[in-house]
């Protein structure tokens, strides 16, 4: 293709090179895996009906990155009528810095966070992936293991803690040798 404005027939070649980025980004900004499968859904539709709007196939990346965080923004205001979550204000934050992180600096905090996970106990990784993937995980692994629900939260508090202070080690490292 030419570096002019992308055709229909280039969008799917230009969203399955950039999925990956695009749904890294979208894992940054969102509570759970589900939740980023249905709002790259709804972005890849938003960007077909929109695709006119793209200048050139450069663009792709970015001009995607904003539809992905405006839909994104739109599943978690449609979450927060269901329950508890992070305000606006922290959404658009956190929304501020991932678009502000290019697409090396996500592919090296998913090597760090991957590495870390490894780092942990086999059982200390499922019980940080239920906890993270699923609603009700831990009361049904609490009653499983005839342990408290507290005590399982307060646990995977600490693992959290735990993959985040390797994280920040890993990440140094990446920045003095990268």
């Amino acid at each position: 293709m030419s570096k002019s404005r992308p055709h229909e027939a280039d969008f799917m070649r230009l969203f399955m090179r950039h999925e990956r980025e695009l749904r890294i980004f979208a894992r940054s900004l969102l509570p759970n895996w589900p939740a980023v499968d249905d709002v790259l859904q709804e972005a890849s539709v938003v960007m077909w009906n929109k695709l006119h709007l793209l200048e050139a196939e450069a663009d792709f990346p970015a001009w995607a990155r904003v539809i992905v965080r405006y839909e994104a923004l739109r599943a978690r205001r449609n979450a927060a009528r269901d329950r508890l979550v992070l305000s606006e204000e922290t959404l658009e934050l956190l929304a501020n810095e991932a678009t502000a992180m290019n697409g090396e600096e996500l592919q090296q905090e998913r090597k760090a966070l991957n590495s870390c996970l490894q780092e942990l106990k086999s059982e200390h990784r499922e019980l940080v992936f239920t906890a993270s993937l699923r609603d009700g995980g831990i009361k049904e692994l609490a009653e499983a293991s005839n342990r408290t629900a507290n005590s399982l939260y307060k646990l995977v508090g600490r693992l959290r803690s735990t993959l985040r202070e390797c994280m920040e080690r890993k990440l140094k490292t990446y920045e003095n040798y990268g």
